[in-house]
């Protein structure tokens, strides 16, 4: 698994980037429309307005590529719910861990910094 930078930061360039598939993903914080996007994933990327290369990272669940586009954490991770993936999970996909690995590195006090 490949290492992802460490260094996102979500700045106003990179939120207009990223504004509608935030959009997107904030609204799976409400049950309806998981069921609507759960029934149709490339329709609902649509509805919300995703440009091709938006989407293909959101079907394919590229997370490091959304956050490349401007997806926040924050939003991104109610996509993770759906699919039940915990933080943990994207914390080892955003540093090249398993969820284990990562969870191991928390508990041990995380990343030092020298």
């Amino acid at each position: 698994m490949p290492k992802a930078q460490d260094n996102y930061v979500l700045d106003l360039s990179a939120s207009r980037r990223g504004y509608a598939i935030n959009r997107m993903c904030g609204s799976l914080a409400d049950e309806e429309n998981r069921r609507r996007f759960s029934e149709d994933e490339a329709a609902y990327c649509d509805a919300y307005g995703l440009n091709a290369e938006q989407k293909k990272a959101i079907l394919q669940r590229n997370w490091t590529q959304m956050l490349d586009l401007g997806a926040s954490i924050f939003y991104a991770f109610k996509l993770a719910v759906v699919d039940k993936k915990s933080m943990q999970y994207l914390g080892g996909v955003f540093t090249g861990m398993s969820a284990e690995e990562f969870t191991a590195a928390m508990l041990s006090g995380g990343r030092k910094f020298g």
